[in-house]
């Protein structure tokens, strides 16, 4: 799913209006970065290679049921 920047205008709301940051390390070199998630896109999943060592990372997100916050789950390729 992508987000149409479009329709949040036409709704009153700025594109990162619908984006969290999450604060994350590499499951790789351990270097800390922010991922900025899309709020609105519901469960994803997708790669990001880290600015530093330039590793694949299987990124999962999910909203928890049971307090509706997003979790970001970070995945090594070779896992």
């Amino acid at each position: 799913m992508s987000y149409d920047g479009h329709a949040a205008a036409a709704a009153g709301r700025s594109i990162l209006e619908d984006m969290e940051t999450e604060r994350l390390s590499c499951p790789y070199c351990g270097e800390p970065f922010e991922l900025l998630v899309d709020d609105s896109a519901g469960a994803q999943a997708y790669i990001e290679d880290c600015a530093v060592c330039c590793k694949p990372i299987e990124v999962d997100i999910r909203r928890r049921r049971s307090d509706d916050t997003l979790e970001a789950t970070l995945h090594r390729d070779d896992d």
